[in-house]
């Protein structure tokens, strides 16, 4: 009986913080360094969501050990509402590439919503006698171990992009890990290297100058920001989908009722047309999802990344 007490008075408590809710401002947890795009989406949205909550989102930089960092102080935080944290793909292939990570992606985390989606894009050197991707496939098999691709770093949507890619079509081409995105793609853009699947939004402005080709974009349908670039289903991966994505997250035991507040309001600003231009801006689209939907994609990236990782022989430790 005292145990059922205990636990009314534990609901009722949460009914109560949730008619009051917001009543100070919301930490949002970025676990990435500033410029970033987790940092710039959290960025865009924490002001019109504050608005929509009546509060301030204030941006807590959080960076280091790949997000994990960040991650782990949003997993600890007290599961009141006001600690969010936003995170891309590293939330579901950490667990694969560190050994004994302190927080789970699925376990510690109750998902708000996703927000929002952006394709890679299979890119080229000018040079490249490649002008479709089965050209370029053709060019790998006749010389394996001859072409060389430029990620972000090992670990990164570059590189996991291109294992992912490698896995799908059998070629062997050597991998050049750069520290970041930038020189990556300087060095694909001289032909340093033979090719590299940068972030639509790192390589629109020189596939827009001629000074890179692009062959592909890696999501489900073509961007509409280049409409004449096939998908890589389209130029014969049946199954190939790799789109950088970014999800808003509660710590785990965050009541319902806080969840489907947040959610409510996260969809008002991402239906808005002023951050749908904004988003634009950085080669993103909104996507809006319930916390159900969100928790349920999360879940299916996780095995799907770890047997990449596996099968690939990636690890960042």
């Amino acid at each position: 009986m005292r145990n059922w007490f205990a636990l009314l008075a534990i609901s009722l408590g949460f009914s109560a913080a949730a008619q009051t809710y917001p009543s100070q401002p919301i930490r949002l947890i970025s676990p990435f360094p500033p410029g970033g795009s987790v940092d710039i989406t959290a960025r865009l949205i924490a002001e019109p969501l504050g608005a929509q909550l009546g509060t301030r989102v204030v941006i807590d930089n959080r960076s280091g050990a790949s997000g994990n960092i960040g991650m782990e102080a949003a997993a600890r935080a007290a599961p009141d509402g006001y600690t969010l944290v936003l995170n891309t793909i590293p939330l579901v292939t950490n667990q694969s590439l560190f050994d004994k990570l302190p927080w789970d992606p699925v376990r510690d985390f109750a998902p708000i919503g996703m927000v929002a989606t952006s394709p890679h894009i299979l890119v080229v050197p000018p040079r490249s006698p490649a002008r479709k991707v089965d050209d370029l496939v053709q060019l790998a098999r006749a010389n394996p171990g001859k072409l060389s691709y430029a990620s972000a770093g090992v670990g990164t949507t570059f590189h996991l992009c291109t294992e992912m890619f490698k896995d799908a079509t059998g070629i062997f081409v050597v991998h050049i890990p750069y520290r970041g995105g930038g020189p990556a793609v300087l060095d694909t853009l001289s032909g340093q290297v033979d090719l590299s699947f940068p972030t639509l939004a790192a390589a629109l402005p020189h596939v827009k100058a001629g000074t890179l080709r692009a062959l592909a974009v890696t999501g489900i349908a073509r961007s509409p920001l280049l409409p004449e670039v096939p998908t890589l289903r389209e130029a014969g991966l049946k199954d190939f989908q790799f789109s950088q994505w970014l999800v808003l997250l509660a710590p785990a035991g965050t009541p319902p009722e806080l969840v489907g507040r947040l959610n409510a309001a996260l969809r008002q600003v991402l239906n808005s047309a002023d951050v749908r231009a904004k988003f634009e801006a950085q080669a993103f689209e909104s996507l809006i999802t319930s916390p159900e939907d969100a928790g349920k994609f999360i879940a299916s990236e996780v095995p799907r990344f770890a047997r990449l990782i596996k099968t690939r022989g990636i690890t960042a430790n």
